[in-house]
């Protein structure tokens, strides 16, 4: 039996850092109020010459490298955005040809915050049914071009970032389960009206009511792919959840009754980067070497649409 095994990982944060002291400045806000309320210090900035596409190139070539492997040896990239550049070509289709990624196919995915969550369930069906060897699963934003800066309640809880999983058949156990779901009713609690270019278009959110639907759709997720796979939280040795709020963070731990210590955070050091939240900490969780080869690691996402979705996995 093949499975589905991340093979590498990579990042990228742009140079530019705008703090919760700059924001003060900016907005009427302060760094305690931000800090309270979202556990943010910092976010990344694109640079002007930088977008979806040229973060999402550098962190699949770091992704690609940690895996060993060439970009012609990739079968499938998939990109998850919400921020593209335009509606076609996709991104993936701008990082394939960058990467002269010549024998593989390329698709966008629009789950919101959810899409690598998407992009990693999706990779794993394509790998365990023979149809690809090697998946490059990527998430990238620059959210930072479709946020109202007057508005308090979203500028200061989004950041730009992009992070990469090459995903790989292997005879070892990798991704043992996922879980991945919607609810169109809801799409009017967060959501982005159109593109980045064209008519202006801002992130609208209604904050109590993500918070409730964050909390009560990823407790029940982790609850059920745990009931699947008979395995309990003390089999956990990670939690990986979308970097969006450290009070839903908490209280998603709390739910399932997860120890703190198995938790990891960076929303603090690159705010909410929306689908690349999720491979940007866990390539920092890799890099700074608490997450092991061998750890069983749950990643955990909630976003717009609405979407959330869980992967458990032995990395």
């Amino acid at each position: 039996m093949k499975y589905a095994r991340i093979a590498g990982l990579g990042a990228y944060l742009p140079e530019k850092i705008l703090t919760n002291h700059d924001l003060e400045s900016m907005v009427d806000t302060s760094d305690e109020w931000i800090t309270e309320r979202s556990g943010i210090k910092r976010r990344h900035i694109a640079a002007d010459n930088e977008n979806v596409a040229t973060m999402a190139e550098i962190a699949a070539r770091e992704a690609l490298s940690d895996a060993g492997i060439a970009p012609e040896d990739l079968d499938l990239i998939l990109v998850g955005t919400c921020t593209s550049e335009h509606f076609f070509p996709s991104t993936a289709c701008v990082v394939q040809a960058a990467l002269k990624a010549v024998n593989a196919a390329a698709l966008d995915i629009s789950a919101a915050c959810t899409g690598f969550v998407y992009g990693l369930t999706i990779a794993d069906q394509f790998i365990r049914s023979g149809a690809a060897k090697n998946v490059l699963v990527i998430g990238s934003e620059v959210l930072s071009r479709v946020l109202d800066w007057t508005d308090r309640g979203t500028c200061v809880l989004f950041g730009d970032g992009a992070g990469a999983a090459v995903v790989s058949a292997s005879d070892e156990p990798g991704i043992i389960a996922s879980k991945i779901g919607s609810d169109g009713t809801q799409q009017e609690v967060l959501k982005l009206p159109t593109g980045i270019t064209g008519e202006p278009s801002l992130v609208s959110m209604q904050g109590r009511d993500v918070f409730k639907l964050a909390v009560k759709r990823l407790s029940d997720s982790v609850k059920a792919l745990l009931e699947e796979t008979k395995m309990t939280k003390a089999d956990i040795d990670w939690f990986v959840p979308h970097q969006a709020n450290i009070r839903i963070i908490n209280m998603i731990a709390k739910q399932i009754k997860l120890n703190p210590d198995k938790v990891i955070i960076t929303l603090d050091e690159h705010a909410n980067t929306s689908t690349a939240s999720i491979p940007l900490a866990f390539h920092h969780a890799v890099r700074r070497q608490k997450i092991k080869r061998g750890d069983t690691v749950l990643l955990e996402a909630f976003g717009g649409g609405i979407t959330w979705g869980g992967v458990l996995l032995k990395y």
